[in-house]
Order: C-alpha cells, then structure tokens, then sequence
C-alpha cells in the first residue's frame, strides 16, 4: 500500500484525484492515502466534503518558501496556477513563481523525496506555437521559438521549461522523477468561468444560455477525461526512474471548438452562437502526440 503526496492539490488535477480515489479508480495502484499539499487548504474539506474522509489528510503549505514536506511513497507536483488571468495581469511575476516552486522543491525532493516516484505537470506549453502543419506534438519535437506568444503564454511556457530542467536534473542526482506535459481535459470539476472553452461552454449550458465562440480563428483542441488524466498521472508517476521520461498526457482526438460547441448545445439543449472564422486567421492548434502514453497504458485511457 502507498502513500500519495499532491503538491497544489487544490485545484483541478488534484480535485480530479480525489474523486477518482473516493470512487475506487485508484484501487489497482493500492495507494491508501492521499495528502493534500497547499496554501489555504484550512476551506478546502468545508467547500468539496465529498472528496474528504479519515484517508485524506490536508497540509497547509507554499511550495515556494516551505522548509519540509510530508514524506510520501508517490509524489505528484502539480503546484502552478492555471487560470489565464493570473497570468495576464502578472506574467513575469506567475513565471517567477513557478520557478521558485519547483527549485525549493527540488532541494527539498533531495532529502524527504529521495525514494519516492516523482512526477512533475508541466504542460504542452513548453513546445511554443504549435505549426499549422502539425498535427500533433510529440515528446521529441523541437521547441519553437515563444517570442510570437502573447506576454501570459510565453512566460508560462518558459517557466515551465526551467521546471522541467530541475526535474531532470533530480534524476542526474539519482532521484526517480518523471514528467507529464498536461494539454486539455475535462470533467466535474473543471473551472466553468476561467479560460477553459469546455469548461465556459458547460458552465453556459448548464446555466441555460447560449455557447458563445468568439474567436475568429480555427480553434482546435483535443480533451482527456479527468479520470483518464489521474490513471495517466499515477502510471507514469510509477514509470519515474534517473532518466526523468517524459509523457504527453492529453487526447489524440482533435477538435475544432465549434464543433465541441454544437456537441454541448445539442446536449443540453441550448443554442449556440459563433463568428466565422476569419479567411486569413492563422489556426491556433493545441494537440498532443499520445503514441508514447498509448503505449504505456494500453487498454486503460480512451482515445
């Protein structure tokens, strides 16, 4: 039997967790525990009691400047923020803090983590703009260049490739790390009011309003179940080992977002609503290369 630690467990991956482990998804893994690992966790049991029992244990702490961690058999790193408006109103600032996360981690890692598998949630990010002629981005495709992002994106994105190179630079310490460069996902708990167009097209469906698409460019994504997402996290967690692999974890099944609009509309019963893609709008593609995952979990995830 495991113990798991969640670093940021508060949010979407780590709520995601939880439900699957309340509802018996993570049995086969045989972990016994969980504990969540964040700032302002002292809420977090009031708000989700669902997601609570006498397995679950809550630790109050910032990643960035704490001085030790609860020693655990399996550690997921997922602290960074995620909303899209963290990052606009300071992006230098949110890149400078998830570098600052992951170095105090990775000292820490050296004395309370140094038999644990690690797993670090970086992010397809770190690739850059993906090209139009790509269809999907594997782990060994070049990073391109980031200057052509907007300030919020490119920031994350070179935050989170410092981060990976500390990770890999745990494993040259003989740690056991891996990572998983997270794309798109969806489920319960999915912010409905943050950047995320699944989550902003249910949480509009569920409401009764219009979807509303207001780009004027091609939009392709490509979305995971959470609890595919968790099954992905844990295996891979598992494979970390010295060499630090590297996973994408997402769907291989691309879709325009106005399709995924119409999909949701005809769901819920709700109109939708969109502008036509512009002639000379450049396509804005974010799908991942699962061959790697695929092959990892075969039989477990769905494509």
């Amino acid at each position: 039997m495991s113990d798991l630690l969640i670093i940021g467990g508060t949010g979407f991956f780590g709520k995601s967790i939880l439900d699957a482990f309340q509802r018996g998804v993570l049995a086969p893994h045989g972990i016994a525990k969980i504990i969540v690992a964040a700032r302002g966790v002292q809420d977090f049991a009031i708000n989700y009691p669902e997601l609570m029992d006498s397995r679950i244990e809550l630790v109050s702490l910032d990643i960035s400047n704490c001085v030790e961690l609860p020693v655990a058999d399996i550690v997921i790193h997922a602290a960074s923020s995620t909303d899209a408006r963290d990052y606009q109103a300071d992006p230098n600032g949110q890149r400078l803090n998830i570098e600052q996360a992951t170095l105090n981690y990775c000292g820490l890692a050296k004395k309370y983590h140094r038999s644990a598998k690690i797993i670090y949630c970086s992010s397809g990010a770190v690739y850059g703009q993906q090209p139009e002629n790509i269809a999907a981005m594997a782990e060994d495709s070049p990073f391109q260049d980031v200057d052509g992002l907007v300030a919020h994106k490119r920031d994350y994105a070179l935050g989170k490739r410092y981060a990976e190179r500390q990770i890999q630079a745990l494993g040259s310490d003989g740690l056991n790390v891996s990572i998983a460069r997270c794309y798109a996902f969806y489920g319960q708990y999915l912010p409905r009011d943050q950047h995320f167009a699944y989550g902003n097209f249910i949480g509009a469906a569920e409401r009764g309003e219009a979807i509303e698409v207001k780009a004027t460019h091609a939009v392709v994504r490509s979305y995971m179940h959470a609890d595919d997402l968790v099954l992905a996290l844990i295996q891979i967690a598992l494979e970390a080992n010295s060499t630090c692999p590297i996973y994408n974890v997402g769907s291989g099944e691309a879709i325009e977002i106005r399709d995924l609009a119409k999909q949701i509309g005809r769901d819920y019963g709700v109109p939708v609503k969109s502008v036509a893609i512009s002639d000379d709008a450049v396509c804005d593609r974010y799908v991942p290369d699962v061959t790697k995952l695929s092959r990892l979990i075969l039989g477990q995830i769905r494509q």
